[in-house]
């Protein structure tokens, strides 16, 4: 049996509750890992709420998808990993079939990756997500090069700061967006070229303002409802508005129309374009591995909770006051 976080209702981070289950033996493609850390990520609590991209399909239902452990069992098929094996579990699979907030969870083999020698198991759960949603949109799909303005919103967040670095490490330059100044000097300190505090700026016109008139090649957006309008007009000509969240709740309007139909290519993002697609794959786990072997990559870990405090971490990660990932360590 294995400790297990499940829940047998909708709701707030108190549906949540650890039970004992026995997680199984691994089936064909599959892998039974002991899980050491589990990354917290928004995904989590919106299919909590069952307002994910993918509803809850039964209950009770377990959570999560990105998690660092070691290989227990493996199963037919799933060749390439073995016993003992230090691995990360990379989100590709619908937290309705397998969830690793748990002592011990079966994963697809696809979703594995090895764990890089030096990197600890806190750091193994808190870098797939953020890094492959801001490399897979930026890089992948956008072709972000030197010379490019990026633009990133909820820029404390794991994924902002990811996207701020992996700007940095191309040749991009990063203007952060945050809602007050508490957060901006460690935004620097993370590697924004410049801070924009939306409580007080207009964020549009001080990016114009920045970019000479020209607008950024790039607005990574985790917000997306009305505020689009604003962030459109600061985007360059061809650029991209990519929406990676909602976090406002709210309609998302397409706003060219209004702005006298300007060349603005917008469109939302998934890492699971990324992680579902094997070639993608490869290459974004070479441009992770060799950045976080070479430091130009740092997962920043906001505050670790045990397993037994997945309730508080819920609550902490609502609350918006983090900077950087949310980790619940399993002993």
């Amino acid at each position: 049996m294995a400790r297990t976080v499940r829940f047998h209702e909708t709701g707030g981070p108190e549906v949540l509750r650890i039970e004992d289950v026995d997680p199984g033996e691994p089936g064909p493609g599959e892998v039974l890992v002991r899980i050491e850390a589990i990354g917290v990520n928004r995904a989590e609590a919106l299919f909590r709420r069952d307002s994910y991209i993918e509803p809850v399909k039964q209950f009770p239902a377990r959570l999560g998808n990105e998690a660092s452990g070691v290989v227990e069992a493996v199963g037919w098929g799933a060749g390439g990993f073995a016993p003992g094996q230090a691995v990360s579990v990379v989100p590709n699979f619908s937290q309705g079939d397998y969830g690793v907030y748990a002592e011990r969870a079966l994963v697809p083999a696809t979703a594995l990756v090895p764990r890089p020698k030096g990197l600890d198991a806190v750091s193994g759960a808190a870098v797939w997500m953020p890094y492959l949603t801001a490399y897979g949109a930026m890089v992948e799909i956008g072709g972000m090069r030197a010379g490019d303005v990026a633009v990133v919103n909820a820029a404390s967040s794991s994924v902002g700061l990811a996207a701020i670095q992996t700007a940095c490490r191309v040749g991009a330059t990063p203007v952060a967006v945050t809602r007050t100044r508490a957060k901006a000097e460690r935004l620097r300190a993370e590697g924004a070229a410049e801070v924009v505090v939306s409580d007080e700026e207009d964020v549009a016109g001080r990016v114009l303002e920045l970019t000479g008139g020209r607008g950024a090649e790039f607005v990574f957006d985790a917000v997306a409802g009305p505020g689009v309008r604003e962030l459109a007009r600061a985007v360059a000509a061809d650029g991209t508005l990519f929406l990676w969240g909602a976090q406002s709740g709210q309609p998302t309007p397409y706003p060219g129309f209004e702005l006298s139909m300007p060349a603005l290519n917008m469109r939302t993002f998934t890492m699971l374009e990324i992680t579902r697609d094997a070639e993608r794959m490869r290459r974004a786990t070479a441009f992770l591995t060799t950045g976080l072997c070479g430091g130009a990559l740092r997962p920043v870990v906001d505050r670790l909770f045990p397993l037994e405090e997945v309730v508080a971490a819920h609550r902490y990660l609502e609350s918006n006051e983090q900077f950087g990932k949310i980790v619940v360590t399993v002993e």
